[in-house]
Parts: C-alpha cells; structure tokens; sequence
C-alpha cells in the first residue's frame, strides 16, 4: 500500500445539515484530495486518480518534520487559503502549473496546505479501526503547522458547524459515523457530504426546448469569454418561459442540434451545488433574470 495508488473513500451526496450523536461533522474544504505517503525522509503525494504530483508542493519537505512516524499514508485536502477560506482555482492552479520558476513563485503567491482528515498507515493498517479511533491517532501523528494540519470536528452538532461553513462562504460540511471503517474506493452513506448553494450571476448564451426546457448559461474568464458553464432545467415558472422565449426570438442567431444560440444579451442568477474542474455547474437552478445586468459584468468568482 505505501508508495503506490490508493483509491480513497468517496464521500456520497447528501441533502441537509442534520445533528447525530453517532456521527462526527467536518468542514468540507475546497481542493484536491491528496493522499501523503511518507517514510523516513520520503514523501509523496498521489491524487485520487494515482498520479504522483510531489514534485509540484516543495511545502512538502517541510511537512515531513511534522508528521511524527517513521510511516504514514495520510488522506488530505490540498488547498490554498485566501481571505480565511480555501479556494479551488487557486489550488488547481498549482497543480497545473510545472515550470520550476512558476513554481517557485507560486509558493509566495499560491501557498499550498494540507488539511489531514484520515490515516490509513501508521506502525500499522488502520483500515478496519473505526474513525473516532483513528481521528485520536491523527491527532498524535501530526503536529499542526501552515503545511500540514489536522481538519477540525465537532460530535453531533451538524448544523451548527454548517451554519458556520455558511457565515464563512464554505463549500459545507461532511458528516462521518463514529465508528466507520475505512473503505478504499467504495462509497456508502457512511459519509456524507452537505454542501452550502452557491449562486452567481450568468449570461443565457441559448435555450432549447426539447427534451424539456433549458437555458445553456455562460460566464467570462481571464482567458476566454462567454464559455458555457452549463444547462438549467429547473426553477422556471411558464410566465418566466413565456416571456424569455417571446424576448429570445428577437435574438436568434444560429441553430445547432437542439440549442437555438442567442446573442448575449440577457442575464439571469441561478444557484448551484458544485462545478467540474473545467467550471461545468452542476445542480443548477434558475432563480430570476436580471433585466438591468450587464453581461460583461458576469465573471467567474475566482
């Protein structure tokens, strides 16, 4: 197991922030899921597909002093911290970026952490232990710095850690059983993810109207404008519908397949529970049109 791919305990999809004396809650930090592999002086990180991406974090040589076994497998979040919250784009931006020189800044400009959730390996396998016992061995593993932490947790009180993750615009919460085992690469509702709605304001590039009705939404980057980022199917009322598709007929420019293209003037907010690594939003809900928005004001929120 040490030094080679491990594929990690996938947390399932839940719907509301709940309180349970037999679970445990954790913020859902918002990164990469890392694991740390780590003998005598030797670490490496793996992502959850097994790539190897130890040359991209030099933060993790000072990790390794931290960490306080000779032998370690840690389950992570790699994230990077900004105004007191952890930001994806920041640290997908580490992992794309190899030039050694790049790098180097970015450890200045993108600092990386690890927020240590799990352990797997220490003298021994801890798969098969259950979470309270090993959440108590993690905390003996590893002496907390601006590298490598463990996460923080509360017992029970779901809902007041989500509505804390609320307050401080997080991704939500995970909710984890007690007494859980660790099981690699299988999902169960044994964890749990609650994740905070987000909403943002986009620019309706097209429509369709079979299968069923849809806007396709987009957004502008630093590198590219008006990208679609999505489809939204629900949150329409029939008035709402009717009286896009009066305005929209005024706008058409170009047909392919099932989506009617439209010039980009229209914009409207929509909520969303997660994106892709490419900014597809998924879970996305139509909650009105802005009749006074700009398009060229709506940007992704890096």
């Amino acid at each position: 197991m040490l030094f080679s791919p491990i594929k990690p305990m996938i947390v399932t999809m839940g719907n509301e922030a709940f309180d349970d004396d037999g679970f445990i809650f954790e913020p859902k930090w918002d990164g990469w899921r890392i694991l740390l592999h780590k003998e005598g002086s030797r670490i490496e990180a793996y992502t959850r597909s097994g790539h190897v991406v130890t040359s991209k974090f030099p933060e993790l040589k000072e990790a390794i002093a931290s960490i306080k076994t000779n032998t370690a497998i840690l389950d992570c979040e790699g994230v990077c911290i900004r105004d007191g919250r952890s930001v994806f784009d920041d640290f997908s931006y580490r992992c794309r970026i190899s030039d050694s020189a790049k790098i180097n800044a970015a450890l200045r400009t993108h600092p990386v952490s690890f927020i240590a959730f799990d352990v797997l390996l220490s003298s021994s396998e801890h798969l098969y232990e259950p979470l309270k016992a090993r959440k108590e061995r993690l905390t003996e593993l590893i002496s907390g710095t601006d590298v490598i932490t463990p996460t923080v947790f509360i017992e029970e009180r779901g809902k007041d850690l989500s509505a804390w993750s609320k307050d401080r615009d997080m991704e939500g919460i995970v909710a984890k059983r007690k007494d859980s085992k660790y099981l690699l690469g299988a999902e169960t509702k044994d964890w749990i993810k609650i994740k905070n709605p987000k909403t943002i304001d986009t620019i309706i590039l097209g429509y369709r109207t079979e299968p069923q009705f849809g806007i396709v939404i987009g957004l502008h980057f630093k590198t590219i404008k008006y990208k679609p980022v999505g489809i939204v199917e629900t949150g329409f009322q029939e008035a709402e519908k009717r009286a896009f598709l009066e305005i929209a007929r005024q706008l058409h420019t170009k047909q392919e397949k099932q989506t009617q293209w439209i010039e980009p003037k229209l914009c409207c907010r929509i909520q969303y529970l997660e994106r892709t690594d490419h900014h597809q939003l998924l879970d996305a809900m139509f909650k009105g049109f802005l009749l006074d928005k700009d398009p060229e004001e709506c940007y992704w929120t890096y």
